[in-house]
């Protein structure tokens, strides 16, 4: 992964906790190797920021689980009328989420690092449909979402699921994008702003 943040030679304040570690737990200074190009202190940096991207990308996915794991699950009683109920409602565009043809390995996959494929999935579904279906779709979703826990029943319901899964798979699409990012790229888009 490429890591799309600036690291500046410039030394804050006040040294972030991973810095205090690498100093005070191995013994390392923050300005080692003194000629060296790439400190201690910069591979602090870079470390946090790639964890922030990783972590972003792995919440938004995390949360996407969370929104299909609020609906009744594939193989029960329940699961099978409400997955036939979204493939009848969303029509075509439903086979894209509908278990029959995602399945279990694309949320196992997840934890295996490959994390865009439900995001891709959700927005696919979420293009194809119509307007009707898109209202259908809620319809189904938010029959099933009030069972005593949430409180938001009905189309209303179905259609803030649809807009959280829309989001947050976006939010996922967009965190696989800039992996592919170079510190060019980077340096390009802030130059174009620069003399916008």
């Amino acid at each position: 992964m490429i890591v799309n943040r600036r690291v500046s030679g410039e030394q804050p304040d006040e040294h972030d906790e991973l810095e205090q570690h690498l100093t005070g737990r191995l013994n390392l200074p923050l300005d080692w190797p003194d000629e060296g190009g790439l400190t201690v202190s910069h591979a602090a940096r870079i470390a946090v920021a790639a964890t922030c991207d990783g972590a972003y990308n792995q919440a938004a996915n995390g949360h996407l689980i969370d929104l299909f794991a609020a609906l009744p699950l594939p193989g029960t009683t329940e699961g099978k009328h409400f997955w036939n109920l979204i493939r009848d409602a969303g029509g075509s565009a439903a086979m894209d989420i509908h278990p029959a043809n995602m399945g279990g390995p694309f949320f196992d996959r997840m934890h295996d690092g490959n994390e865009g494929g439900v995001a891709s999935r959700v927005l696919s579904f979420l293009e194809e449909l119509t307007p009707a279906q898109r209202a259908d779709v809620a319809e189904a979703i938010g029959s099933v979402l009030d069972n005593g826990t949430i409180g938001v029943a009905g189309r209303y319901g179905g259609e803030l699921w649809l807009r959280d899964a829309e989001m947050s798979a976006w939010r996922v699409a967009l965190a696989r994008r800039r992996e592919f990012e170079t510190v060019d790229d980077r340096e390009r888009f802030l130059e174009a702003w620069r003399r916008a």
